[in-house]
């Protein structure tokens, strides 16, 4: 049997799925054949197969290098739920457990092996490798080894050691998401021998990205949340730990499964918070960027910004957790000037070197393009990865155009109002003050600086208060206007600003749909319409009647599939999806198999799953099961 029929072979028989994707073929075979890689990907694409299958190929075992225990603990679940020797050494594992995991490695009990960074450079681990055969070596999340990226960690440098000590052992580098500097930076911190580069299209097609102004941020949240994404998993994203925890709060008053995580919990807290997210449905973790990376749970519908990220890369890789199963999901997003103001104090007030600073602003100025472009989400994001692409037309841009106007005059009277409020006292004001002036507001402070006198007083009537406030984030962004981080975020104009003020520059402003981020979406791809659990439990319970629904049908037996699925988990202790994906369970569903012939080509369905849940499923779908039918042994 050659190389690609045995690949074809372990992706149909072993996990279920009758064809590869995209440019998953190649890379195996390239894998296979012993050579290194460098593979980008965005989440959901199927990296973990390029890794898995040649593991299984090749003579030896593979060993993954993962970031997070989590991660590593649902991965190996996933993979005994597919019939696959897999095992992982972690700090979480008790003594016992370590030896007997190490005793399976030296005994070629295991096809896979899992292991962080800190403890695969350990002597013991090491020494443990030099006696086992080698399949190949995987590095998961390779971006952090960037000292320029956002999630840089130093153990990532030291894997170098891999080159050296396993020279003739194959290795591929793996991430989502990366710039080329990063690109190169991973090929030569790593030491990669002339790897083959991969780049698969960075779109994400099922995610919907929308991005809007704060208004009352926690409103706008709880809205989105209860009219697109009641009772389903989803991420919120905070930047502070206060803002997490007040967050978390308020959601659950309001009825929804909130759950904070951030760095400052006690580290059991944490882990009982992520364990409930990952295995349990509906759950909504608020979080710092402490949270995500590594998770590998599939069904989460929604990844919120509540605050602005640091970069474009870093918005991708965690709007990148929703919809790793493929199914519709939401990118969601609201931010104002404070936040652009917060987070170029960051990078001002941080001890790096000036060459960081600049690297730093220059991505923050990308994402703030993102943020105010009034063209298409994803021609904008890919753009900045280097790929291009026509309009998606299901982005909010693509779905509610938003208008662009000659903002010109408007620039013009908030930079005079800025110069003049400056020169006439020789002191700097910040945002609120400035509008308060242009709309000729007496407020106590405008009287005390008597800046009610002013000729820009009241010029700037015709526009409310939101309206001044998009204007001059956008002017910040085209670096019209400077936030002074330094004195109480006052504002100053810039070298470009006098362009405009001589009226020798034109600038066009985007006008935001009214209340774009809180309107529903025009349309979604697929109906993930919810039925309610008393139907779904007519169908589980086998009540005829529950089929008569027409195009509920659908539905209900897709929730009755879930609440199926939610038993067995818990029976094994493991994370819903480890069992079947939402999209294995939507497509049985909807084909509703009639045999184990018929259920054997449902994508996802592979031997060792169809001998354990088929009666089962197939129970089921006929609407006969009167309870848990107990699985086949593991």
């Amino acid at each position: 049997m050659d190389v690609e029929d045995a690949a074809g072979r372990i992706l149909r028989e072993v996990f279920g799925y009758p064809q590869f994707r995209g440019e998953q073929r190649q890379i195996i075979a390239h894998l296979m054949a012993g050579g290194d890689a460098l593979v980008l990907m965005p989440t959901g694409g199927g990296k973990s197969l390029c890794y898995q299958i040649p593991a299984l190929a090749r003579d030896g075992m593979g060993v993954v290098v993962s970031p997070l225990i989590a991660l590593m603990q649902d991965q190996v679940a996933a993979l005994h739920e597919a019939g696959v020797r897999a095992a992982a050494l972690n700090s979480a594992m008790s003594w016992p457990q370590v030896q007997e995991t190490e005793r399976q490695a030296r005994a070629g009990e295991l096809d896979l092996l899992y292991v962080a960074p800190e403890r695969l450079l350990t002597e013991r681990c090491l020494s443990l490798l030099d006696r086992c055969p080698l399949a190949l070596f995987a590095i998961d999340e390779a971006h952090c080894v960037s000292q320029w990226g956002h999630d840089f960690r130093p153990e990532y440098l030291q894997l170098a050691v891999l080159a050296e000590r396993y020279r003739n052992v194959p290795r591929m580098a793996l991430t989502a998401t990366a710039d080329t500097a990063t690109r190169k930076e991973m090929i030569e911190r790593l030491r990669l021998r002339e790897p083959r580069i991969f780049v698969a299209s960075f779109d994400r097609p099922n995610i919907r990205y929308r991005i809007a102004e704060k208004d009352t941020p926690r409103r706008q949240l709880l809205r989105f949340i209860r009219e697109e994404h009641a009772g389903e998993s989803g991420i919120v994203y905070c930047l502070a730990r206060a803002t997490v925890e007040d967050t978390a709060a308020f959601l659950a008053r309001e009825g929804v499964d909130a759950r904070p995580y951030h760095a400052g919990l006690d580290s059991g807290t944490r882990e009982d918070h992520q364990r409930r997210f990952i295995r349990d449905d509906g759950i909504v973790m608020v979080a710092t960027i402490a949270f995500g990376m590594g998770i590998d749970k599939p069904d989460v519908r929604f990844v919120a910004h509540l605050d602005l990220p640091k970069s474009i890369e870093g918005y991708y890789q965690e709007t990148g957790r929703a919809g790793r199963d493929g199914l519709p999901a939401d990118a969601w997003m609201v931010y104002g000037l404070q936040d652009v103001v917060q987070q170029r104090r960051m990078i001002d007030q941080s001890e790096a070197s000036a060459e960081y600073k600049r690297a730093a602003t220059a991505k923050l100025d990308a994402l703030l393009g993102l943020c105010e472009t009034s063209q298409c989400r994803r021609v904008r994001l890919l753009d900045y990865f280097g790929e291009a692409a026509g309009p998606c037309g299901n982005c909010d841009n693509c779905l509610d155009r938003p208008e662009e106007w000659d903002g010109t005059i408007a620039a013009q009277k908030l930079l005079s109002c800025i110069a003049r409020c400056q020169s006439a006292t020789g002191l700097s004001f910040g945002a609120q003050h400035v509008i308060d002036v242009l709309r000729g507001n007496r407020t106590a402070k405008v009287e005390q600086f008597r800046h009610d006198r002013l000729s820009t007083f009241g010029i700037g009537a015709d526009l409310d208060v939101a309206q001044w406030r998009s204007v001059l984030r956008q002017l910040v962004m085209l670096r019209l206007v400077q936030v002074d981080t330094d004195r109480f975020s006052v504002l100053r104009l810039t070298s470009a600003s006098r362009e405009v003020l001589r009226g020798e520059r034109t600038i066009r402003l985007r006008r935001s749909p009214e209340r774009s981020a809180l309107r529903p979406p025009a349309r979604r791809p697929i109906d993930r319409t919810r039925v309610t659990a008393a139907q779904a439990a007519r169908v589980l319970s086998g009540d005829p009647g529950a089929a008569a629904d027409g195009d509920d049908t659908h539905v209900a037996l897709f929730e009755a599939l879930r609440a199926w699925r939610l038993q067995v988990a818990r029976q094994h202790g493991v994370p819903a999806y480890t069992v079947f994906h939402d999209a294995t369970l939507e497509e049985i569903a909807r084909r509703r198999p009639a045999s184990i012939e018929e259920l054997r080509a449902v994508s996802g369905v592979g031997a060792i799953k169809l001998e354990r849940y088929g009666a089962a499923v197939l129970d089921v779908v006929q609407g006969t099961r009167p309870g848990l039918r107990p699985a086949a042994a593991l």
